[in-house]
């Protein structure tokens, strides 16, 4: 390359050129910042679960049936807790279909049991963000998913103490799922239960661990 060509990219140009130049490049900047805000909105959207953007639409989830045995297991054993396995198909974003396995905890409550229910139960009854979108009983009956509402973990029924207790951090609940011990910030979660022609069915939501309030993080 000749001196002279060289020193011709050195020169700054003149004031109107160096404006012009500064102009442009903060356009372009500019417009690449709004494309890039267009494209990113979206795709960090369709990311979220429409479950807290829209924490209302408990109906998204489909009720799935429980099985007849387990159920009936529940049904002829007033105020014991009985754990029922079950299986429900789940759409996860763009993946297809897929099965999932879960339990749940069904109880027939005593007389007394239903009567002192949202008594016990404050975390669902007196603390609006507590409270779920449905009836937390059912005919007598309860149904209570099998996560811990501390950290995440699967508590088990212990009949010896008559409690719920979680093996992971020592929460414990009584059998209405109110807190009774435990570092748990609220009571357990109750999940829609109905009666459908003689069929007992569930609807599937994982609650956020680790907060008072019920946040729907996913349901079937």
């Amino acid at each position: 390359m000749a001196e002279h060509e060289a020193q011709a990219y050195k020169d700054p140009g003149t004031p109107e050129e160096q404006s012009r130049r500064t102009f442009l490049a903060n356009a372009t900047l500019a417009v690449g910042g709004v494309i890039g805000l267009v494209l990113t909105i979206p795709l960090v959207g369709s990311l979220i679960p429409e479950s807290l953007i829209s924490p209302d639409k408990v109906a998204a989830g489909k009720p799935v049936p429980l099985p007849k045995s387990g159920w009936d297991s529940v049904a002829t054993k007033p105020g014991t807790p009985v754990k029922i396995d079950f299986s429900f198909q789940y759409a996860d974003g763009y993946f297809p279909p897929a099965g999932d396995d879960q339990s749940v905890w069904g109880i027939k409550m005593t007389p007394e049991q239903t009567a002192s229910f949202k008594e016990k139960r404050p975390d669902l009854y007196k603390n609006p963000a507590g409270e779920v979108k449905y009836d937390a009983t059912e005919m007598g009956f309860v149904v209570f998913s099998p996560i811990c509402p501390h950290l995440g973990c699967r508590f088990n029924w212990v009949a010896e103490q008559s409690k719920f207790a979680c093996p992971c951090h020592g929460s414990q609940f009584t059998v209405i799922g109110e807190k009774v011990a435990g570092p748990a910030p609220r009571g357990l979660d109750p999940l829609p239960l109905r009666d459908a022609t003689g069929t007992a069915q569930v609807t599937w939501i994982q609650y956020k661990s680790g907060t008072p309030d019920r946040i729907i993080v996913a349901y079937n």
